[in-house]
């Protein structure tokens, strides 16, 4: 399919892969402007295709909407925009299963992590834009979620077009879920992730929540030894970021969030896989290949507590 077509066919389809907080979120605020969407199993396969009525309280509103639910695997052929909201530490097993379904269609990345679009890139999807969500979501009960809105979301070229951009922003914004286009989306992404590797270790390890970094001194001291590590590594990737910066953004979210498990806290106590692989251990290995000394001392931590709650064999420290 050539790009103009994939642009026209925008009105018809939209495909959230992931049926966690943000996907009902994203589904409920999509559906209610008018959009075609369906949510896509994106780890279960032959899953029957239902209908599922989500709720989503926002700013003390409740919105309603009735969305498909099903699996990849009921498709022969994806048109349209592809969102990912599933975990990261699955893209190179679902970049292998939307090749020959959806290779040249536009994906949008929903999702935490560093470097998650290389799968992509390696498997030759054409057209590839990542998000940096500004948006927080908590389960209530299985189809109910409360969702806040921070600033809209902004998202920036991997690979493809301005032009294709703007389309997709104009398709997958809504007053309630925001979106806009970022001509530099890189150092949006570090500043995420570097943060992100501050509350998914040591929130974890202290088996505490979001807020600790605002209400606790010493808390706060651990964080910026965290972030000067990874800022490091990314002063050497040319990601000109400040340890205020960065700082500023750990604490807002803190505030934000001050009573809430961040998402590696709660998959470890859930004994799920965490995402810990492309976030700290992704700054790490971008510091081995550029010689960058790092410990990374917290994520291997964090790795190893997961690997024990789960019962299994660790491996992280083999490189």
């Amino acid at each position: 399919m050539m790009m103009e077509n994939i642009i026209s066919d925008f009105n018809k389809q939209i495909y959230i892969v992931g049926n966690g907080v943000i996907a009902k979120a994203l589904a409920v605020a999509l559906t209610v402007n008018g959009k075609k969407v369906t949510i896509l199993r994106g780890s279960v396969d032959d899953q029957e295709t239902l209908v599922d009525n989500i709720e989503v309280e926002i700013a003390g509103a409740n919105l309603h909407a009735e969305v498909t639910v099903s699996s990849m695997s009921k498709y022969d052929k994806l048109d349209g925009i592809i969102l990912l909201t599933n975990k990261s530490f699955g893209n190179e097993e679902l970049a292998r299963k939307l090749k020959h379904k959806a290779q040249n269609s536009p994906v949008v990345f929903l999702q935490n992590g560093l470097h998650i679009e290389n799968s992509f890139i390696d498997h030759g999807f054409t057209a590839l834009y990542r998000c940096v969500l500004l948006a927080t979501s908590q389960s209530i009960n299985d189809n109910k979620v409360r969702f806040r809105l921070v600033a809209p979301s902004p998202v920036g070229v991997i690979k493809g077009t301005d032009s294709m951009l703007q389309e997709i922003i104009q398709e997958i914004n809504t007053e309630t879920f925001s979106f806009r286009a970022e001509a530099d989306i890189q150092p949006v992404i570090w500043k995420k992730v570097i943060s992100n590797c501050v509350f998914n270790s040591i929130c974890p390890l202290l088996e505490i929540d979001n807020g600790i970094f605002h209400r606790n001194v010493a808390a706060l001291e651990i964080a910026k030894l965290v972030i000067t590590e990874c800022l490091a590594v990314a002063h050497e990737q040319s990601i000109r970021l400040t340890m205020d910066e960065v700082l500023q953004n750990v604490i807002a979210i803190s505030k934000m969030s001050d009573g809430q498990k961040i998402s590696t806290y709660q998959d470890i106590l859930n004994k799920r896989e965490t995402e810990i692989e492309t976030l700290n251990f992704a700054i790490d290995k971008t510091a081995n290949k550029a010689a960058v000394p790092v410990t990374a001392l917290l994520g291997k931590l964090t790795k190893l507590k997961s690997d024990l709650f789960r019962g299994v064999e660790s491996s992280q420290f083999e490189k």
